[in-house]
């Protein structure tokens, strides 16, 4: 039974993709099977989550070799917490997806393209060596590509080539770093390098240095690190709002992800890398949100926020290998709870921004106005995820930060400190700007709000739950929390992952 509900967060969107290409001259089969979909990873998804609370990880070798022969499956906390958040962004932009995507782009195939996509995400949060990790990056890149530019003009098939070459060039070096791995060490399994990786510094060094530089880029680029995150604001604001809330809320964090779960197996003992890893996140905090600070177009202005916040979970990162045991699974922890909060609050957000569309007729700043007397319940709904991104208190925004702020204060890592405190102050400056212009100031004289309010109900439903579930998370972090620190002390306790995986044997 345990092995059913590992496997099943990739099976199930799998399944629900294929019922979905068999009924493709049905538009509304195509949205049953969609919805039941999303639904079904959703139960499995929390049936996960409780099983690894209650029972410790869960491991599943796919054809029944054994490890590390095997395709390896492991869910612990963390890939369970990962999943279920994975799960319960599909199902909010399943369910939105009825009110704000035209029939046209739902013919096409949106939602089996969005269960592919959602089967490869939860595939890397769950896999146990690194050439499944890059199978499951190509399986999310091939199914993103075409949620970007479904349907979509010139503006949509500029932004997708922009993200499709340099996602290209991001897998190519993480397919050279993976072969450079197996001719080095002899494995690809994560439980096993954690054994053969130290071996293989002492001995060579400079490839260690190498090794770390690829896997940085590659992961860098598809997590949006500074300097290489350009992509990201040039494709993110041309597709339907409910794409780019499923981008903006799970594919970077993909590429955080396997920085966190892959970085201190590779290179536990380097700590220059992860004092590299602190300049680069504070660098990425300050590059996002001066970018935010500059635009005038409201998913322009999210795009980059997304930059800017993985600055913070980066943080989090680096400090791993540069702190103390205990500091360093408050690190972990910390990161680990920015990663959930952010999930969820950016998918709302970038869903609000489809609403604030379809009510005011556009996302320029200049051109929107009056919404807080017009709508004012989508006022409330804007500033609930909006006050939760800029940290403002109680919200699972201001836990976060703080999380973050009192770890690099700990480990006197002063310029995160300062990027972090001076990305934060910009963020509440650029969520004012939205609200000032497009919900604060009057109404355009020249041109009247065109108020939309098609399927209004439909798109609201989902926002509505994940500002709960934000609240809910500010008033209560201890539960968050709690989560967040066991997968921190497991990410740091690489005998157990070799246990879970099931390789006999402790480490040196």
């Amino acid at each position: 039974m345990r092995g059913l509900v590992v496997v099943a967060p990739i099976a199930v969107p799998l399944l629900a993709a294929a019922g979905i290409m068999i009924s493709f001259r049905s538009l509304r089969l195509q949205k049953a099977f969609g919805l039941a979909g999303a639904g079904a990873l959703l139960a499995f998804a929390v049936a996960l989550m409780v099983s690894v609370w209650r029972n410790g990880s869960a491991a599943v070798n796919l054809g029944a070799w054994p490890a590390p022969i095997a395709i390896n499956l492991v869910a612990d906390t963390l890939a369970s917490l990962m999943v279920l958040l994975a799960s319960l962004v599909g199902a909010a932009v399943a369910l939105y997806a009825l009110a704000e995507v035209e029939s046209e782009r739902s013919s096409m195939g949106f939602y089996a393209y969005l269960m592919v996509l959602l089967a490869g995400v939860n595939g890397a949060f769950l896999t146990a060596d690194l050439f499944n990790l890059y199978v499951c990056f190509e399986v999310m890149l091939m199914a993103s590509f075409v949620l970007l530019v479904l349907g979509g003009g010139r503006e949509q098939m500029e932004g997708g080539l922009k993200y499709v070459a340099l996602n290209l060039f991001a897998s190519a070096l993480f397919l050279a770093a993976v072969g450079i791995v197996y001719g080095a060490a002899g494995s690809l399994n994560l439980g096993e390098l954690a054994v053969r990786m130290p071996e293989v510094s002492a001995q060579r060094p400079e490839l260690t240095a190498a090794l770390a530089g690829l896997f940085l880029v590659a992961f860098g680029i598809k997590a949006a690190l500074f300097p290489l995150y350009f992509w990201l604001p040039a494709s993110y604001h041309t597709p339907p709002a409910a794409v780019s809330a499923v981008f903006a809320g799970l594919l970077t964090k993909v590429g955080v992800y396997a920085l966190i779960r892959v970085f201190p197996v590779l290179f536990a003992g380097e700590t220059w890398i992860f004092a590299f890893l602190v300049l680069v996140a504070a660098l990425t905090m300050m590059a996002g949100v001066v970018g935010a600070v500059a635009q005038f177009h409201i998913r322009r202005i999210l795009s980059f926020h997304i930059i800017s916040q993985i600055g913070y979970m980066v943080v989090g990162l680096g400090l791993v290998g540069i702190a103390a045991e205990p500091v360093r699974r408050a690190a972990l922890a910390a990161a680990v709870f920015y990663i959930a909060h952010h999930i969820l609050v950016k998918t709302n957000l970038f869903l609000v921004a489809g609403a604030i569309r379809r009510f005011g007729g556009s996302e320029d700043l200049g051109r929107l106005g009056g919404l807080s007397v017009s709508a004012p319940w989508l006022a409330v709904l804007f500033l609930i995820p909006a006050a939760s991104l800029a940290g403002i208190p109680p919200l699972s925004g201001f836990w976060a930060k703080l999380a973050v702020i009192r770890v690099a204060i700990e480990c006197e890592a002063w310029l995160a400190v300062v990027a972090a405190l001076a990305a934060g102050l910009l963020t509440l400056l650029s969520m004012t700007k939205i609200w000032n212009e497009a919900f604060w100031k009057a109404a355009p004289t020249e041109r009247p709000i065109a108020a939309d309010r098609r399927g209004m109900t439909v798109m609201v439903v989902p926002i509505v739950l994940l500002a709960a579930v934000t609240v809910v998370i500010g008033l209560v972090p201890q539960p968050l929390f709690a989560v967040a620190e066991r997968a921190a002390a497991e990410l740091l306790d690489l005998e157990a992952y070799r246990a879970a995986v099931g390789i006999a044997g402790g480490l040196p």
